[in-house]
């Protein structure tokens, strides 16, 4: 799978974490309900200062054990949610991979190549970030934190 390595600026995610890892039987269930919980129930729209409209599915706080924090959320400018999580992807070297197709499958299928690359990560802060809201036809970059 091929990627490009770019330089992103501090980002500042607002949205509705959980913990999990990859052992985990119930991951996919875990993170499907945090996109659920987004989006169904009224969470995105009160999410103030966006600054796109791009939905982010973000890693963060790694474990040695394996787990991880997954937030559902958006960019925002200035977080003034205090009811919500706030996370922050740090500045720095990213690898980035362009995602298309059925957002299920092309999104999965994409990570399971990601986990077998020989890639330097710093395991600070991994991302998807959704440019489309087509379920079937999805653009989606994923971002790899790196040393």
């Amino acid at each position: 799978m091929k990627h490009i390595v770019v330089t992103l600026d501090e980002k500042v995610v607002v949205g509705v974490s959980a913990k999990t890892s990859n052992e985990d039987p119930k991951m996919t269930e875990i993170i499907g309900g945090l996109w659920d919980t987004l989006y169904n129930t009224g969470i995105y729209g009160l999410i103030k200062n966006k600054r796109n409209e791009y939905a982010i599915g973000l890693y963060s706080d790694y474990t040695e054990d394996g787990g991880y924090t997954v937030t559902a959320g958006v960019e925002v400018g200035t977080p003034d949610n205090k009811d919500l999580t706030v996370k922050v992807i740090p500045a720095g070297k990213y690898a980035k991979f362009e995602v298309r197709g059925d957002v299920h499958t092309a999104v999965s299928e994409a990570w399971k190549d990601i986990w077998s690359m020989d890639l330097e990560r710093s395991y600070t802060g991994d991302f998807e970030e959704y440019l489309t809201s087509d379920m079937d036809n999805a653009q989606i970059d994923i971002y790899i934190a790196l040393k």
